[in-house]
Order: C-alpha cells, then structure tokens, then sequence
C-alpha cells in the first residue's frame, strides 16, 4: 500500500494544507506581525514541499508516522472483510498486536466487543463515516470509535480497493464520571421520591361504609418530584372525608407546602366543618405559607345516612362518580379559584353516591396532555372508569394504564378510588339503621331509654354493651332537652365495627366537656359519655342545628 499517496486523502488534509500556504487572506492591519521567514531543515525522511516556508506540508507526511504518533487507537483495514492492514502502536498498546492481513472477525475480537463489524459494513456500503460513542470493551475500558470509509491504493488502479479507517478514543474516565453522575442523580431522585411518599398516608384509612384505594406516581426521572397528594379522614359517626390536592411545580419547596396543606387539612377536618368552609379556610392559610405557590384541591365528605358526597373545589378538577350499571357523573359546579387566591367564597355542592357506585379524585396529571386539550383526557377517563370493574386498587392500576401513564411519564400523577359496596345477604345484617323523632317534654328522656334498650337489644350486643349504649343514649337526650330547641331526633346505627349513637337538634351551640365542680347540678353528661364511649364529638348540620355524637367499639 502506498502511504504517502493515501494521506493525501485524509479528509480535511488538502482544505488545511491550503489554508496555511495562502496568506493572502490574513488581513492588512495584521500582516506587519507576521514573522519573518525562516529556513526550516526537515528531518531526513520528510521532504520539504517547494513554496513552504514554515516546516513540510502536510500532504509531504507519510501516513505511517502520522498515525504512529497519535495517542490514539488506530487501525486501518481493507476489503469486504476488513483485513487487517495497519494498526498504530497506541493501538498495540491497548488491544495487543494484530496480525496483517488476517480478517478483522478472526483477530479483533475487540471490534466485535464494541460491536463495530456491522457499523464497518454499513461504513462501506454508504462511503460515509459513522460515530459511536461510549462502548466499552471486557477489559473495562470504554471507548468511542469513528469509522471512516477510505480510497487504499490507487483508486483507478488494479490495486484500488475499499477500506475503513477505525480510530478510537479511550473515554474511560468520562464514561466512569457519567456512570457516578447517574448513580448519584438515582439516589437523590430516591431520596426525594421518598420524602414525598412519607408525606403522603402511609396507611389510609378505611371506613366501616367505604373501600378506599389511592395510587401516587411521580412524574420524570429528575429529583424535583411534584406537590401531588391525597388524604382519607374519619370523622365520626360514620361520616369520611376525601381530600386531594396538588401544589403547582416541582420540587423540595411544593413538597414542603403539600406537606403543610396536608397537615392543615387534617386539623380543619376535625373541626367537621362543611367542605366549603374548611377550602376557606385552607384558602387563607395557603396564601400565608407561600403567595407564590398555586394550589388546587377538592374536598369532599360522605354520610353513610344521607347516600350522597358533599364537595367543594378549589381550582380542581371534577369529581367522577361511576354508577353499578357504568353510568359516569360529572361532579358540576361550584368550582372556585386555587388556593391562596383570597377574596372569594367557596360554596359546596353534592353528588350522589348511591351503593354500588365508585368515585374517583384525581389530580392533572392522569389527564392533561401537551398534545390535547384537558377536556379531552377527562372523557378519557370517564370512559376507562365506566368499564373499570373489581377492588378499589385494581380500579386505580386500570385507570393509570388505560390513560397511558407510565414509569416515564412527565408529571406526578395522584388518583384516590372510592367505592360504596352494595351489601347482600350476611354482611348486610352487619348494618342497621334505627332513629326515633323527639318530640320534646317530660316523656322524651324514658321514650329514648326504651327505644335505645329495645333496638339494641335486638341487634343482639352483649349486655354490657347494650348497657353502657343505653346510658349514652340518655345522656345525650337530656343535654339535648335541656339545651337545645326542637326539632329533636334521636338515631343509631351499627356496622360491622361499631355502634353510633347521635342526637340531633335545632339549635347550633355545640356542647364542650368540661370539669364539673361538686356543687354543680348539671354538666356532667358530656364528661360521662366521653368517659364510656370510644369516642364523641359534635357537627353543625347544614340547615341549622347540631348533631352530638358518640361510637363504641364492637367486640372482636
């Protein structure tokens, strides 16, 4: 092979050759710098080009000594199946010595590591050069190869014939660095992932009327998880409260005001206020924690007694309610502005909820795509939910797949599944419902004690319990006689865990406990129901009037 003939087609040799020897495009305000020609003597196997004055030109240069200088792995081999015709001593260095004229297939297996074969193929075919980049080799090293398609010989000649030009560049140390950049990029996502699950329920709560499953997906592959989140409360009496709410970016900071919310709407929630009156309430708060931070959320309580959701909005998107046959609801207005936005007056509205039925709360990105309009991807979801069918989480796995959200999808997605199972047979004898109107007078408290004795007594608790629920029953009637206004009721009801008792009245003064001193005659009923019962607590009910509360715990 002639080496010197063939450098003269190194690609860019001629275009940089010409460009030193013309120096008629150096400018005129910098040629007087130019210094003054010398004779350079070239060394004895290089010879000097006639008209250069600064050292031999390039196309003078034997190929072999430019390529065995290089630092570089360099091998050149012809034909179809790539024999072997050079290699450069950085490249003996690396991969060992490598005989001429043997087929690369045969004596390089590290070409075949690097998967460079076919690429050397392609490079023939097409006469055009191909790149790749961090390969690495079973030693460990890695490497990023160049290809190039070459004339060997003379190409009008017999002798011309094809050949390839592989020129590597060890990138070990770079590619080490990336690997420990990704290594430490997984970790942090880890980590941050992890702080936004542990602000999120670690276990939800299950009411005695509901079956309750939630899904949180985070969105990318960075660290900046999103402000997405979810909550079940119980309230008492049976009565549950689902909330779901997403803080606007990403990042440390929206987890850290999803984590306040979230804490805020737990304390709120106690209050058993309605849901407009706690989004005022969070409303207020939200602009404290962070002005600049846009929250949305969707509240939303559900009374085993009146078979409906009471629900207000704060810029969130609509509730879905999926009747037994697959009919979808669209929970309707009142929607109003996020939160933190000041100055507006929530309202709250209701949807039914009837056994049967699943709802669904969710967050933008289980339906928002750059592509669509959000309308659009809540259609969808409707669809997926009318023919979703099985256990609360299998409706959440359903819906995440059919609205396409996977391991790489871009946004944090969070999805809270709500059904009320329509009970048959033995687990509907679990539950009963009993209440009896109160029409005030002498004779209310023995009617309530009889009433509470026969009811329970046929529902078959122990005596012990029928006792003490028949203490609480009376207490909570006399305080109601003596400080509330008509109209009086008084109602129990029983699930599969607990027995609730509640009485209800027209006036609003919501009871305290309080310590009663010896000499006082009254104001001790509160204190004797709070000591027997589970638990107790008191609500404003919507049209006026307040319910006073109290559960005890059925035995196992």
């Amino acid at each position: 092979m002639n080496f010197t003939r063939w450098s003269a087609r190194l690609p860019g040799t001629q275009r940089r050759a010409a460009a030193r020897d013309d120096h008629s495009s150096v400018p005129a305000a910098r040629a007087e710098s130019v210094r003054p020609k010398t004779a350079v003597t070239p060394p004895d196997d290089i010879s000097e080009t006639p008209g250069s004055a600064t050292g031999p030109a390039l196309e003078a240069l034997p190929a072999r000594e430019l390529l065995g200088r290089l630092p570089a792995p360099v091998a050149l081999l012809h034909g179809p199946e790539h024999r072997i015709t050079y290699v450069n001593p950085a490249y003996t260095s690396a991969f060992g010595p490598r005989p001429c004229g043997a087929p690369a297939a045969e004596a390089m297996p590290e070409l075949a590591e690097l998967s460079l074969l076919p690429l050397m193929d392609q490079v023939l075919r097409s006469g055009t050069p191909r790149t790749v980049k961090s390969r690495k080799v079973l030693a460990g090293s890695s490497y990023t190869v160049t290809c190039t398609p070459v004339a060997m010989g003379d190409p009008d000649g017999p002798d011309g014939e094809a050949g390839v030009l592989v020129y590597a560049t060890d990138v070990t140390d770079h590619a080490e660095a990336a690997e420990r950049l990704r290594a430490s990029e997984r970790r942090h996502r880890e980590t941050a992932v992890t702080l936004q699950r542990s602000l999120l329920p670690q276990d939800l709560e299950q009411p005695d009327d509901l079956r309750i499953a939630a899904t949180y997906q985070p969105g990318g592959t960075d660290a900046a998880v999103g402000g997405d989140w979810y909550d079940v409360i119980t309230l008492g009496a049976g009565r549950t409260a689902l909330v779901i709410g997403d803080v606007m970016g990403r990042g440390v900071r929206a987890a850290a005001v999803m984590g306040q919310l979230r804490t805020a709407v737990r304390a709120y929630a106690r209050l058993d206020l309605p849901p407009h009156e706690v989004l005022q309430l969070l409303d207020v708060l939200a602009s404290e924690i962070d002005a600049s931070q846009i929250a949305t959320c969707a509240y939303a309580v559900h009374d085993p007694n009146e078979g409906h959701l009471v629900h207000a909005s704060a810029g969130h998107l609509p509730i879905l309610v999926c009747d037994e046959d697959g009919t979808v609801h669209r929970a309707e207005e009142p929607t109003g502005p996020p939160l933190g936005t000041g100055g507006w007056v929530h309202t709250s509205g209701t949807i039914p909820l009837p056994p049967g039925s699943t709802a669904v709360l969710y967050t933008d990105g289980l339906v928002e795509r750059r592509s669509e309009d959000i309308d659009e991807g809540v259609a969808a979801l409707e669809r997926a939910l009318s023919g979703a069918k099985g256990s609360p989480q299998v409706v959440c796995d359903r819906l995440i797949r059919s609205l396409g959200v996977t391991a790489e999808h871009d946004d944090d997605v969070a999805v809270l599944v709500v059904q009320h199972p329509a009970r048959t047979g033995a687990s509907a004898e679990l539950f009963h419902n009993a209440s009896l109107e109160l029409l005030g007078g002498i004779e209310a408290a023995p009617r309530a004690r009889a009433f509470a004795t026969g009811v329970l007594a046929s529902w078959r608790f122990p005596v012990e319990l029928c006792d003490l629920g028949v203490l609480a029953a009376s207490e909570l009637v006399a305080n109601s006689l003596q400080h509330g206004t008509p109209p009086m009721r008084l109602g129990l009801r029983r699930t599969d865990r607990r027995l609730i008792i509640e009485v209800t009245d027209g006036d609003d003064h919501l009871p305290r406990r309080r310590r009663a001193e010896p000499a006082d005659e009254a104001g001790r009923g509160i204190s004797i129901v709070a000591t027997i019962a589970t638990s107790w607590g008191s609500r404003r009910t919507p049209g006026g009037g307040k319910a006073v509360w109290c559960e005890f715990a059925l035995p196992d």
